[in-house]
This record gives structure tokens, C-alpha cells and sequence, in this order.
């Protein structure tokens, strides 16, 4: 996996969901030696958005068809399944 990768981080509001689970997504994946930069966005703005990134993670149904890896997922609030998830991220990221 060569260079910095680009995740766009989308919820409802882009405000403070997106900002937990963007600097969630950080600081997982710098622990594993993956750089990446995130950028938090509404779930409305991510077709117009996605084409820009690497992969889209989100907390609330976006489009699929996005012709990027889409991952949705409330872990990153819970807790609960967070470590498989941030190993899902490395491998889509990874398989790049």
C-alpha cells in the first residue's frame, strides 16, 4: 500500500458523529502503520464526494454504487466490533 490514503467519513450532520468516528479511523489505523486523511462530509454530499477517495465509511445508508468500497457501521460509537472493523478498513485499503 503506497502513500497516504484518502477515507471520506460521512453521518447525518457531519458534525460531531463524523468527527468521533474520523479521528477513531486515524488513530486505529496509525497503530497498524497505515497513514490516511480523512474528511468528514454529510451522508447527502458523499456521490458527489466519493470518486475523490479511496474507500467511504459511514454511520447512516449512503448509495453503494459509488465505484468506491463503502463500509457502514455504528462501531466506531459503540465500540462493539471496532477493532474488526479498523482490520476491514487496513485490508480494503491495502488491497488498493
Amino acid at each position: 500500500m503506497a502513500g497516504t490514503k484518502r477515507i471520506l467519513v460521512a453521518c447525518g450532520t457531519a458534525i460531531a458523529t463524523s468527527t468521533v468516528v474520523a479521528k477513531a479511523i486515524e488513530e486505529g489505523l496509525a497503530a497498524r502503520g497505515i497513514q490516511v486523511v480523512t474528511r468528514q462530509c454529510k451522508a447527502a454530499e458523499v456521490p458527489s464526494l466519493a470518486s475523490e477517495y479511496d474507500l467511504v465509511v459511514t454511520t447512516t445508508p449512503v448509495p453503494q454504487n459509488l465505484g468506491v468500497p463503502v463500509i457502514q457501521t455504528l462501531a466506531f460509537l459503540t465500540g462493539i466490533g471496532k477493532d474488526e472493523v479498523l482490520d476491514q478498513i487496513a485490508k480494503m485499503l491495502s488491497e488498493q
